[in-house]
């Protein structure tokens, strides 16, 4: 726990308050045994030069690396794709999921990803600012005299989809907006999108399926229908009528490229990896009721 509580400011957001909740459980179920399942485990698979930056030696070797989310909801989509296609798992995979992050994915093992050291990285956001020019942080500091605590606030709460478009970081309030801003929000959301497909293709050597999960590629055809189509060049193509109804597969009989909508399930990776947890010390397992 003193080494977790060390990596708050990775995801200021998110580390804190689920370790208050390991020490409210602690307290209230004192002899239960508790299993921790990070969102960063599932990208270890990826090459060593995927993870560091173009940072000192000594920096990289001080954990400065990207670390990569959303594993949970990757290793879900991963095990759905493992149903449907067997060990291939879906060849060489792209999944849009929730924050917003994007994955490449071959046979289910993480190859590249759009988030890295922290959860600011990669793609707009419906309040973060994804991946930004590091001199505009510079900037902001030295020019603008910023506070850390002012930056924090601005990065995470005050940009993305929110801070463009002046009105809302929903998706569903931007496109049912006629404001000129709430346009722009979304087309730099698929855009960017649009972007980071090509530059995960390009980590794998091309690409067989597309998989929109969680919240916005859950619900948001218009949002799926655009994206598909900045990725047409790669081969994606989309069935209109089955991106606008319920179907698990939505691209076109002629599209080179599964193009899948399946819904996310982090909840059941977490009990999955539980179910699978063998403690090191069996003995001592038994003490203790799970």
């Amino acid at each position: 726990l003193k080494a977790l509580r060390l990596l708050e400011s990775l995801a200021p957001i998110h580390q804190r308050i689920n370790l208050e909740i390991v020490a409210l459980a602690a307290e209230l179920l004192p002899q239960a045994l508790q299993i921790g399942c990070f969102d960063t485990a599932f990208h270890s698979t990826r090459p060593e030069h995927a993870k560091i930056y173009g940072l000192p030696r000594a920096m990289t070797d001080a954990g400065i690396v990207s670390y990569g989310f959303h594993g949970l909801s990757y290793s879900h989509i991963a095990a759905k794709l493992r149903e449907r296609y067997g060990a291939r798992a879906g060849g060489r995979t792209i999944h849009l999921g929730s924050g917003a992050s994007l994955c490449a994915m071959d046979a289910g093992r993480s190859i590249a990803t759009t988030m890295g050291f922290s959860t600011l990285d990669g793609l707009v956001m419906s309040t973060r600012c994804g991946a930004l020019d590091p001199g505009v942080i510079l900037h902001l500091l030295q020019e603008r005299r910023l506070s850390a605590e002012g930056l924090v606030t601005l990065l995470y709460e005050q940009s993305g989809l929110l801070g463009v478009s002046g009105i809302s970081g929903d998706m569903r309030t931007l496109i049912g907006s006629d404001d000129p801003a709430a346009a722009e929000a979304v087309d730099l959301f698929v855009y960017r999108i649009g972007r980071e497909i090509g530059s995960l293709a390009a980590a794998m050597g091309g690409l067989d399926t597309l998989v929109f999960t969680a919240g916005i590629g859950e619900n948001a055809p218009l949002v799926r229908e655009r994206i598909s189509a900045a990725a047409a060049w790669l081969g994606v193509g989309l069935d209109d009528e089955r991106n606008r109804g319920d179907d698990e597969v939505v691209s076109a009989t002629n599209s080179r490229v599964d193009v899948l909508v399946i819904p996310a399930d982090e909840e059941r990776a977490v009990a999955t990896e539980i179910l699978d947890f063998r403690p090191a010390a069996p003995e001592t397992a038994r003490e203790r009721p799970q």
